[in-house]
C-alpha cells in the first residue's frame, strides 16, 4: 500500500533515520513510538511528502489516494467550515469547483455541456452527491455543531479548528491516512468516537499518539523508532510495552534457563491473545499475536525515569475541605458553589467540560488565584507539592539545572540534587544547560524533579502528560499508582485517569458531580450521565 524504501534522514552529525524499510499494509492500524526528538513526526512528513529525506523513496500503489492531518490551524481561515472538510479530498473538490465555474458562465456553449456532463459523472463516481451530508456527519460526530457549519474558520477557536483539521483528513474514505497526535484537544467523547471510527477503517492508518488507551484501542501494529532504526511489532502498545519489559528482565537473569524463559515468553503471549479476544478487532488481532515468534521479542533500549515521590510526614486525618467556592473570568462562570471534603487515600480526578474552570481550581487552592466566594482550608499536617499545566514562569532565568533546583531544596549539595535530576533523566552536561532553553518536556521533568523534592503528602497536578514522551507517562503513571498519600489531579489521558483515580469530581458552572468510583465506572453509568446531563442544562 505504501513503503518506504532505503530512507536515510541526517541533520548535520545527527542521523534520524538510516536506511529505513518498511511497508504498511491495508486494514492495519500502525502505532509510531519513539522517545521525544526520535522522529516520529518527521518520519510521518516523509510518508506525507512533505519532507524529502537524504535518499530513499516513499511508494504509494498506483491510485490510492492519501489523507494527512494538518496542524496549519490559519491555513483555511477564509473558508467556512464544511468547505474546509470537503477540500481534504482533493480531487472531489476540484471537480466540484469545475462545475461551478462552467454553470456560472454566462454563454454557456456546447463544449461546456460535454464537459459538465463529464464531470458530473465523476462526481457520480467519487459519491459526490453525498459529500456535504458525510462531511457535516463528521463535524457532528466531532463535536462541531450545525449552527457553525457555515462559519469561516477564522471565527472559531482552537480547539474547533483542530477537530475541523481532524474531520477533513477522515473525509472521502482515504486509502492511506495518517494522523500526528489526533487526540489533542478531544475530550473524552470525542476521542472514544474517534476510536470507534477508526475500527471501523477498513484501510491503512498510521498514527504518533501519546495517548496509550487510544493506542491500545486503534492498533495492530507498533512502528518504534530508536536507534536512527524503525522496527515493525505485531499487536498494540500494552503488548510491545510488556514483551520488551520482560525480555529485558530475562536478558538480565543469566542464569534463568533457556527452557524457562521460552515457557514464560509463550504464557506471555497466549495471554495476550486471550485478552485480544474481548477487543472490538478480537479476530484480526489474535490471528496477529498467534503468529508471532519468540525472536519478535526483544528488548527495548527506552530509559525510564526514576520518579518516586515519599512523604516527608505521613497525612493526619484532616486532609482539604472547600467550602462555597465560586469563580468566574471575563463575565463566564467557570464553577458555582464547590464544595468537598478529601479523605485520606483519596486520589481524585477532577473533570470538566471545561479545562479553564479545572486550572483556576488548581491555581485557587495553591494561593495563585483568588476566589470569587467560599474558602478552603488544608489540615495542619499537610504539605503539598504542585505541577501547574502551564509552568512558564517558573523558568526564566539563566541558571543552570543544578542551580534552578538547588533554589527548591534545603540540601544544597551538589551530589544530592543531581540525584534528583538523574531521576528524570537529566545527567553529564545535560545538568549545565541554562533552564531558558528547555523544551516543553524537559520543564516538566524539571517540575517533577522539583516535586519529587519537596516530599509531600497531598501532590496536585495540573495535567501532568503534557509534553512527556510514553515512557515517563508510563513512570509518572505507576509513581501516582504507588503513591501512598493524596492525589488531586486533572488529565486528557484515559489510561492515566482510570489506573489513578478512585474518585471523581467533575465542575461546571451549575454545580458539581462527586463520585466515589473509577474513571469508567464513571463514564459508564447511566445514571451518572444523566445528572450529568440535567447538571449542564440548568440555565
Amino acid at each position: 500500500m505504501i513503503s518506504a524504501n532505503n530512507i536515510s534522514l541526517q541533520f548535520g552529525k545527527r542521523i534520524l533515520f538510516d536506511e529505513v524499510n518498511i511497508r504498511f499494509t491495508e486494514g492495519n492500524c500502525y502505532g509510531v513510538i519513539g522517545a521525544n526528538g526520535a522522529g516520529k513526526s518527521t518520519f510521518l512528513k516523509i510518508l506525507a511528502g512533505d519532507i524529502d529525506p537524504n535518499s530513499g523513496s516513499v511508494t504509494i500503489d498506483k491510485g490510492k489516494r492519501m489523507a494527512v492531518l494538518r496542524q496549519n490551524h490559519f491555513e483555511f481561515d477564509e473558508v467556512n467550515v464544511l468547505d474546509t472538510v470537503m477540500m481534504g479530498h482533493t480531487s472531489l473538490w476540484k471537480i466540484m469547483k469545475e462545475k461551478d465555474a462552467i454553470y456560472a458562465k454566462p454563454d454557456f456553449s456546447e463544449e461546456d455541456g460535454i464537459l459538465a456532463s463529464e464531470l458530473e459523472a465523476k462526481f457520480a463516481e467519487m459519491d459526490g452527491w453525498n459529500a456535504e451530508s458525510d462531511a457535516a456527519a463528521l463535524l457532528s460526530g466531532l463535536g462541531i455543531t450545525e449552527d457553525t457549519h457555515y462559519s469561516r474558520m477564522k471565527d472559531l477557536s482552537g480547539n474547533q479548528k483542530v477537530r475541523i483539521l481532524l474531520a477533513q483528513a477522515l473525509f472521502g474514505n482515504p486509502d492511506i491516512l495518517i494522523l500526528d497526535e489526533p487526540t489533542n484537544d478531544l475530550d473524552i467523547h470525542t476521542v472514544t468516537w474517534l476510536e470507534d471510527f477508526l475500527l471501523e477503517f477498513k484501510n491503512t492508518v498510521i498514527v504518533v499518539s501519546h495517548d496509550r488507551h487510544f493506542l491500545d484501542t486503534v492498533c495492530t501494529n507498533i512502528v518504534d523508532i530508536d536507534f536512527s532504526e524503525i522496527k515493525l511489532f505485531t499487536g498494540n502498545y500494552s503488548f510491545w510495552y510488556e514483551s520488551s519489559q520482560l525480555a529485558l528482565s530475562q536478558r538480565s537473569s543469566s542464569n534463568k534457563k533457556a527452557e524457562e524463559k521460552k515457557k514464560e515468553l509463550q504464557e506471555f503471549i497466549a495471554r495476550f491473545s486471550a485478552n485480544a479476544s474481548k477487543s472490538k478487532q478480537a479476530t484480526s488481532r489474535r490471528k496477529l499475536l498467534d503468529k508471532i515468534s519468540l525472536e519478535d521479542i526483544k528488548p527495548s533500549s527506552r530509559k525510564y525515569p526514576a520518579i518516586i515521590f515519599n512523604q516527608n510526614r505521613k497525612a493526619g486525618d484532616q486532609i482539604l475541605e472547600v467550602t462555597n467556592l465560586s469563580k468566574s473570568l471575563e463575565g463566564r462562570q467557570l464553577f458555582n458553589n464547590i464544595e468537598f471534603t478529601v479523605n485520606r487515600d483519596d486520589k481524585i480526578a477532577i473533570i470538566s467540560k471545561d479545562s479553564v474552570a479545572i486550572t483556576a481550581l488548581f491555581e485557587i487552592l495553591n494561593n495563585k488565584l483568588e476566589a470569587d466566594t467560599g474558602e478552603f482550608k488544608f489540615g495542619q499536617t499537610i504539605t503539598t507539592a504542585y505541577l501547574p499545566n502551564d509552568n512558564a514562569g517558573y523558568f526564566k532565568s539563566k541558571e543552570n539545572l543544578i542551580d534552578w533546583l538547588r533554589e527548591y531544596s534545603s540540601d544544597k549539595d551538589e551530589v544530592y540534587i543531581r540525584g534528583f535530576l538523574g531521576k528524570m533523566l537529566f545527567s553529564g552536561e545535560e545538568t549545565f544547560k541554562t533552564v531558558d532553553v528547555l523544551s516543553g518536556g524537559e520543564k516538566v521533568r524539571c517540575m517533577v524533579s522539583r516535586m519529587m523534592l519537596a516530599g509531600g503528602n497531598v501532590l496536585m497536578l495540573d495535567e501532568p502528560t503534557n509534553h512527556l514522551d510514553l515512557e515517563s507517562i508510563t513512570a509518572f503513571n505507576n509513581s501516582l499508582k504507588d503513591f501512598p498519600g493524596t492525589i488531586i489531579f486533572t488529565s486528557h489521558d484515559h489510561e492515566f485517569t482510570q489506573t489513578v483515580a478512585n474518585r471523581i469530581i467533575e465542575i461546571t458552572p451549575n454545580g458539581m458531580l462527586d463520585k466515589l468510583m473509577t474513571y469508567d465506572e464513571y463514564t459508564n453509568s447511566e445514571t451518572v450521565m444523566a445528572q450529568k446531563e440535567a447538571l449542564y442544562s440548568k440555565s
